[in-house]
């Protein structure tokens, strides 16, 4: 868990060096983490490998709010045979399921990130394991071809064999603590109630002027049981809270659709 925790240092450093280019996209390290700020329209994205507890209330809540999601999950998520029925209804409803690794590698490391963990090799045959489990439930890699990376962590290098292997790398769009929410009480001063995440992300759309326009909003469809605040148990109100400030839910491939089309 201490990999994860350094994620929560970081923020800061995703936000200073991410830039824009001409489609109105804002990329960091060659991944793409959040569309055109220009438009009130979001992408609620989930990540999924070794937990799927909240996999049944998330499906459920989205069906009934008639949101579109987007569920990156591991070749790990995908061979647990308990997790069948979940990933069976969220291709029924017609949810964007993508890659997150086969095996939830650690590519760089959290102190220096320019330092890889994993060879070129390594990441391929990982990426392409992945993908031979997604091919088991009828997803092909054209209709798979955003990448979010395991620990939501990567470099310029990996950025690269992304793109190589014919696919783009995205990421969540800092600014929001709704990645927290695997943290857990016994991490203390790390730890995040989910009150707070919800506060986080209703703050940052309220006092920034373009709000979470083109956000790429990112938490995790189970956590370790070691919390008990499930911030998922709050994707409905959020929904309903968004949708009332204007927004529009989209699935991340036609959130950022447009950068294909210019």
């Amino acid at each position: 868990m201490k990999l994860f925790c350094w994620v929560l240092n970081l923020c800061a450093l995703h936000v200073a060096i991410s830039k824009q280019d001409e489609t109105g996209f804002t990329y960091d390290h060659g991944a793409i983490i959040r569309g055109e700020q220009g438009r009130k329209e979001l992408a609620l994205v989930f990540t999924g490998d070794e937990f799927a507890d909240g996999g049944a209330h998330i499906r459920n809540v989205l069906a009934q709010q008639k949101v579109k999601a987007s569920f990156f999950l591991t070749g790990n998520f995908y061979r647990t045979p308990a997790f069948r029925k979940v990933i069976e209804k969220l291709l029924a409803d017609g949810h964007y399921l993508g890659a997150h690794s086969d095996r939830h590698l650690l590519y760089c490391a959290w102190e220096k990130r320019d330092s890889l963990l994993v060879t070129r090799e390594q990441f391929e045959a990982d990426l392409a394991a992945n993908y031979r489990e997604m091919a088991k439930w009828g997803i092909a890699k054209t209709q798979a071809p955003y990448f979010l990376p395991p620990f939501e962590w990567y470099n310029e290098a990996v950025s690269a064999w992304t793109a190589a292997w014919g696919l783009m790398l995205v990421n969540y769009t800092p600014g929001t603590r709704s990645h927290a929410d695997y943290t857990y009480p016994e991490m203390q001063s790390r730890y995040i109630s989910s009150a707070r995440i919800f506060e986080s992300i209703v703050n940052y759309e309220a006092n920034r002027p373009d709000g979470l326009n083109g956000f790429i909003l990112l938490s995790h469809l189970g956590v370790d049981s070691r919390r008990t605040d499930k911030f998922y148990f709050k994707l409905e109100t959020l929904i309903q809270t968004l949708r009332a400030r204007g927004y529009e839910f989209k699935r991340i491939d036609t959130l950022l659709a447009r950068s294909t089309q210019r």
